[in-house]
């Protein structure tokens, strides 16, 4: 499977989870399936520019908290990505870290399928 066919999957995917978060965590309201998609295509470009920054200026946080203030970097770009994208609220940290944690888990199954092959 080419990079960009694992890519756009990959998108598709996390727009579902997005999509998913949104019906099941009190405090995210997404308006609909196109809404989520986008929302997973701006949280693709921030992962691909800005978390590697983040990851670098915090390297000595994430030592100190043993890898945890992660949670914290994807809390922020979740919703970062959602102030971004019209139609989409996230009320709060604990909704935002819901999120994420929702997001990141999926992400990180489908790399280990998507690889596998």
């Amino acid at each position: 499977m080419s990079w960009l066919i694992k890519s756009l999957v990959k998108i598709v995917l996390v727009g579902l989870s997005v999509f998913l978060a949104a019906n099941y965590i009190n405090g995210i309201e997404v308006q609909s399936l196109g809404t989520a998609m986008v929302m997973s295509l701006v949280l693709a470009v921030l992962n691909l520019v800005i978390r590697p920054i983040l990851k670098f200026f915090t390297i000595p946080i994430r030592i100190l908290t043993l890898g945890l203030f992660t949670l914290v970097i994807n809390t922020f770009l979740f919703w970062l990505a959602g102030t971004l994208v019209d139609g989409i609220e996230i009320d709060g940290f604990i909704p935002a870290f819901l999120g994420s944690l929702l997001v990141t888990i999926i992400s990180w199954l489908l790399e280990v399928i998507l690889d596998r092959k």
